[in-house]
């Protein structure tokens, strides 16, 4: 064999071990375990994804010091009053134009509800301005309004704690319909969850108080795990303030489920209803005995 056939094969045989370790190093066994999307992505790796999903934003929260929270839940659908307002004009020209259309008549009826709603959009937004104000008194405390982060109600608690001049939390979730965070939580606050589980311990690991607004199978599921968490002494007893008493004394008959021997009477005491911002306020300063707002919430 002549040297050039030699080098020549060296280099062939070079080549080939070039491009079996390219096709090894390609292979997603040889990936590193935290990189491996497709590995990280098995069932059995589940118990891996709700840890990952419990620290991530624990670490961070831990990190800024934030232990106390204002949990605000309620509709995602509701909108804000100059919207609704908007909504509610566009809706009457339209009809004005076609007075006999059943459609823009629905649309019409619509438009006024949502406006007539949007007075909780308000108040919520109150609420979290009065609650950040505190905070931004007795900032030692920390104390942050924190929402699922969406629209509707979760905007207007992030929206009232940043024109308020605070931060805010916001626990967004992955939905079949995307939900986007509203722009109103500080950024930095903001996280994404994949399991439902792991996101309510975020809302309540922290919280001081719940407050709920009138809402859909979220806010009812929200507010009954808060409830049975309490009832059943699983979780530390908080202040439950529920804000419009015209709403939630027809969506939930209470007194039926005492009459009915299905909770007892002395778990009406779990909860408030009262209906305004300042009200809500005030009643969680008297579940921390304050004389007012310039006390601590510990």
């Amino acid at each position: 064999m002549t040297e050039n056939e030699l080098h020549r094969r060296r280099l062939i045989s070079a080549k080939q071990s070039e491009e079996s370790i390219a096709k090894i190093e390609g292979q997603s066994s040889y990936k590193l375990a935290f990189a491996d999307h497709d590995f990280l992505l098995q069932d059995d790796l589940r118990a891996v994804r709700l840890q990952l999903e419990y620290l991530k934003p624990q670490l961070t929260l831990e990190k800024h010091q934030i232990d106390a929270t204002i949990v605000v839940f309620g509709s995602a659908r509701f909108l804000s009053p100059e919207q609704a307002q908007h909504d509610a004009r566009m809706a009457e020209q339209a009809l004005a134009e076609e007075p006999g259309n059943d459609s823009l008549k629905g649309n019409l009826k619509r438009a006024q509800r949502a406006l007539k709603n949007s007075a909780y959009y308000q108040q919520a937004m109150e609420f979290a301005r009065i609650a950040t104000e505190h905070n931004l008194r007795h900032n030692d405390e920390n104390l942050m309004i924190v929402s699922g982060g969406g629209p509707g109600i979760m905007e207007a608690a992030n929206r009232g704690a940043m024109e308020a001049g605070g931060e805010s939390i916001g626990l967004n979730i992955v939905l079949p319909h995307e939900q986007r965070p509203n722009p109103y939580i500080t950024p930095e606050y903001c996280f994404q969850f994949h399991y439902f589980a792991i996101r309510k311990m975020h809302f309540l690991q922290r919280a001081r108080a719940l407050v709920a607004f009138p809402g859909g199978f979220g806010t009812l599921d929200e507010l009954f795990e808060t409830l049975t968490l309490v009832q059943t002494k699983k979780s530390e007893p908080v202040p439950i303030v529920l804000v419009g008493s015209e709403f939630w004394r027809r969506a939930i008959d209470f007194d039926l489920l005492v009459e009915e021997g299905t909770i007892a009477e002395y778990d009406l005491d779990l909860f408030q209803i009262v209906d305004s911002a300042e009200d809500a306020w005030q009643a969680i300063c008297h579940c921390y005995d304050l004389k007012n707002s310039s006390h601590h919430i510990r």
